[in-house]
């Protein structure tokens, strides 16, 4: 299947919701944890769907496959924190 929109893609979509979960994390431990982590899964879990959406948008399958790399590297960040 070929996409015409990132927004389309299954894993982008489930980047965004990885992102929103962190988000809703985030404002129940508000006090619970550093704001240095809260800072550090914030932007990781944003970075996901950045990266897919960035190499969809490159055109190239080799710049995409690089990017969707980059993306799997945040998200295993996330599981560390």
């Amino acid at each position: 299947m070929t996409y015409k929109r990132f927004e389309d893609v299954p894993v982008w979509q489930a980047a965004i919701q990885l992102a929103e979960l962190a988000e809703d994390f985030l404002m129940d431990a508000d006090r619970l944890i550093t704001r240095g982590k809260q800072d550090q899964l914030d932007r990781c879990s944003l970075s996901v769907s950045n990266n897919i959406a960035e190499g969809f948008e490159r055109g190239t399958r080799k710049e995409l496959l690089a990017f969707l790399y980059i993306a799997r590297g945040s998200a295993k960040h996330d599981a560390f924190l």
